[in-house]
């Protein structure tokens, strides 16, 4: 479904990313992981086109979308959701007005968006009676999944969640990674998912490490807890020995 190559990016005189390469498969679930700072907000936004790479090229089924601009770029967003951190939604407005927004201007009628949020929201296990409230009267969980209602609004086929937990409890957190899941096994929905959440392992098909602007692991989630290699070892049993403590080191010196 999406293909990385050879992805760099720099702002001013910094580099964040540095020859990124991964392959990312249609209908499953991958965790992309690393350090705080390691660019993996950044990666994502190149992912869907919201920030120009400055060199490489994303490749969206059998489309580059690097090479595309204007209406090519916008029929890519089409199909592609973005759940951002914190859900990014608007105080101002209802949740209902919150949830429609994407179908905003299109001609649906308001009796029509109205039904069709109701049934965005009841998929991520949210009742109607919340639809005239606003988020400023709802928990941090449930807002989480309104912003994932939302998102589902125009039927993506490609779902990218920025850090979707965090801030929640744990019990939050699953139920959220449960929706994800359920994207997935449901409507075959490919899914990138930032996380700094170990349960995450428990949904994610791939587990992708992002360290110092390039890849340094991809494996099978279900077996990542044996896996030898001395990045993923380190960095998800949180040792402070190791390659990449070794790395942080050597760069203090530069």
């Amino acid at each position: 479904m999406i293909k990385i190559i050879d992805l760099h990016k720099k702002f001013n005189s910094q580099w964040v990313t540095k020859g990124v390469n991964l392959t990312i498969p249609a209908g499953k679930i991958t965790c992309i992981i690393g350090r705080s700072g390691e660019g993996k907000s950044v990666l994502l936004k190149q992912i869907i086109g919201l920030i120009k790479p400055t060199s490489g090229d994303i490749i969206i089924g059998d489309v580059s979308i690097t090479k595309l601009h204007g209406q090519a770029l916008q029929n890519v967003f089409k199909t592609c959701g973005y759940v951002f951190q914190f859900a990014a939604l608007l105080d101002s407005i209802t949740v209902y007005e919150n949830v429609a927004l994407p179908l905003t201007h299109q001609g649906i009628s308001p009796e029509k968006c109205r039904e069709m949020a109701m049934q965005k929201l009841a998929m991520v296990n949210i009742g109607h009676e919340v639809l005239d409230k606003y988020p400023s009267s709802l928990s941090g969980g449930m807002k989480k999944r309104i912003g994932i209602a939302r998102t589902l609004m125009t039927d993506p086929s490609i779902i990218l969640y920025d850090e979707p937990t965090s801030g929640l409890d744990p019990i939050n957190s699953r139920i959220v990674h449960e929706l994800i899941k359920s994207m997935r096994d449901q409507f075959g929905i490919t899914s990138v998912v930032i996380s700094h959440e170990r349960d995450i392992f428990n949904y994610a098909d791939q587990v992708a490490l992002l360290h110092e602007g390039t890849i340094k692991y991809t494996g099978n989630a279900d077996t990542i807890w044996e896996d030898k290699n001395p990045y993923i070892y380190q960095f998800i049993r949180g040792l402070p020995k190791g390659p990449i403590q070794a790395e942080k080191q050597a760069y203090s010196y530069l």
